[in-house]
């Protein structure tokens, strides 16, 4: 069960350092005491086994204890990422059937839009002030035990639903049971293991990949330092204030840190694990980072319906690409993990020798139970009793995976997704729009930047500031277009559908792949 990971850590490290944050650091004696506190007033307001408990937060330890405290309590945990537009975690709440959310003060001039999208809210608690519209968390957790009754152990109950895209562009429910989680633990663990007392930096959202890492990490008494965003200059700071071993970013961030002008200041020889993952990263941006990083990189290959180690391509594996002269190798996510099966698959539901490009499928207890209250999308995905994983790619004699396109037009950006249909139905509420195609373009920063292809109405205007700006509104800023261009005509098939292939074909010649 997922509370098994913070168990074991503070029966054999009660006194470590768990958390630290702004606010200061906890032990594992005190968040193991936290979560049972939180888990019994959860089963007082009715948001106990099976209920639904969301949490709308940036990074922050509180909020780490939240989720532990849902677990705990046999409660399935619903992650709000804190840079969604209001209106979208108003329906992922209204989808999911939550009935309490906790949340930071930040979000306060949202809740009357999310009790007004999502009426099965029954009760708010606000983080970290009083005198909002929720009760204060504080005040909340008053009068309560500090142990909490073990709840059913059933590895095959729900233990969280994590948001997932879909063509329709509306989030997808992804069930994770406990089991699944056990076997994410088990692969980082036997594909990573752990060489020292482990310090983790989350600095990216633990709503995503960090979290993912951070929460099998805590079974081997990891201290998991907390900041509120990834700023580069804070990461490279904490890297040597912390010695911190293990971190997860996205492509962009890192980035953002080699460009950084003090990069080479700081000592980084505390790092065993530099994870990236969420997006392709330039073959010379490796190179680079292990030269000024050590040969520390790890990449992972999954998805919110199969988290994070369907492959891995460990810290040794991207030397020995560079000192054998493999540098190929380095556009490759890794080979499978433990305990996975990955294969590619064509059309006609036949599995592809090596070479061959087809469909990413996998088998493994990482993989989804199914869609939220969606039975037709999980038939989907699990047809032919394998997952699909809706990217192309190919194997090759070694074993190692290759992404080289999507099956669907998801676009990937600074390790977020992105679904262009939905961006599209905003601009194509403009008025002065006939119509538009929302694709990816090659970005160094952000991997693929969100673009805006318009075909104005005639004799109509609009700038590229006022789309920009009307997706920001409606969708928030990951969503919203890095950039709009204005075509006289778009492409079209004989029955008038835009050719989203050919407008994208523009923009990736030249690139060895189309991701």
């Amino acid at each position: 069960m997922c509370i098994d990971m913070l168990d074991r850590g503070a029966s054999l490290f009660a006194d470590r350092a768990c958390l630290i944050d702004d606010t200061g650091t906890k032990t594992y004696a005190d968040v193991s005491v936290e979560s049972h506190r939180i888990a019994n007033a959860l089963r007082r307001d009715g948001a106990g086994f099976g209920k639904h408990v969301a949490i709308l937060s940036p990074n922050a330890s509180r909020a780490f204890e939240c989720i532990l405290g849902v677990f705990r309590a046999g409660a399935v945990w619903v992650p709000l990422n804190a840079r969604n537009a209001t209106e979208e975690n108003a329906y992922i709440l209204d989808n999911t059937d939550v009935t309490l959310l906790f949340y930071h003060s930040r979000f306060e001039p949202e809740i009357a839009q999310l009790r007004e999208g999502a009426p099965r809210v029954a009760r708010f608690v606000c983080l970290d002030k009083r005198g909002g519209y929720g009760t204060f968390y504080e005040d909340w957790l008053a009068g309560v035990g500090d142990v909490a009754e073990e709840a059913p152990r059933d590895p095959e109950s729900l233990c969280a639903i994590v948001s997932s895209g879909g063509t329709t562009g509306r989030p997808k429910g992804v069930m994770h049971t406990h089991r699944l989680w056990e076997a994410v633990a088990a692969s980082y663990h036997t594909m990573l293991p752990t060489r020292k007392p482990a310090v983790h930096l989350v600095a990216a959202p633990m709503t995503h990949a960090a979290g993912i890492i951070a929460l099998p990490l805590l079974s081997v008494g990891a201290t998991q330092v907390i900041q509120p965003g990834a700023d580069p200059l804070a990461i490279m700071q904490a890297i040597e204030t912390h010695k911190v071993t293990h971190l997860f970013l996205p492509p962009t961030v890192i980035y953002m840190m080699l460009a950084h002008p003090r990069v080479r200041e700081f000592d980084y020889s505390s790092l065993d694990y530099f994870i990236y993952a969420a997006a392709p990263m330039s073959v010379d941006k490796l190179k680079q980072s292990v030269d000024v990083f050590g040969p520390v990189m790890c990449q992972v290959y999954g998805q919110v319906e199969a988290p994070m180690y369907c492959t891995v391509m460990t810290p040794e594996e991207h030397v020995t690409a560079l000192t054998e002269g493999r540098e190929q190798r380095l556009w490759s996510c890794g080979r499978p993990s433990l305990y996975t099966r990955v294969a590619i698959m064509d059309d006609d539901e036949h599995l592809l020798e090596t070479g061959e490009r087809g469909e990413i499928v996998v088998r493994s207890s990482l993989v989804m139970k199914g869609y939220y209250r969606n039975p037709e999308a999980t038939a989907e995905a699990s047809a032919h009793g394998w997952h699909h994983t809706g990217d192309i790619g190919y194997c090759d004699e070694d074993g190692y995976v290759y992404i080289v396109d999507r099956k669907r037009d998801m676009i990937i950006s600074g390790g977020f997704n992105v679904f262009p249909s939905e961006i599209e139905q905003v601009v194509w509420a403009h008025p002065a729009v006939q119509d538009c195609a929302v694709i990816g373009i090659p970005d160094e920063k952000w991997g693929e930047a969100v673009t805006a292809v318009i075909e104005l109405r005639a004799g109509a205007a609009v700038s590229e500031a006022e789309i920009i700006a009307l997706c920001k509104q409606h969708l928030g800023g990951v969503k919203a277009p890095k950039s709009v261009l204005f075509w006289d005509k778009l492409p079209r098939s004989p029955v008038g559908k835009v050719l989203k292939k050919d407008i994208r074909t523009r923009f990736w010649e030249g690139h060895s792949r189309s991701i």
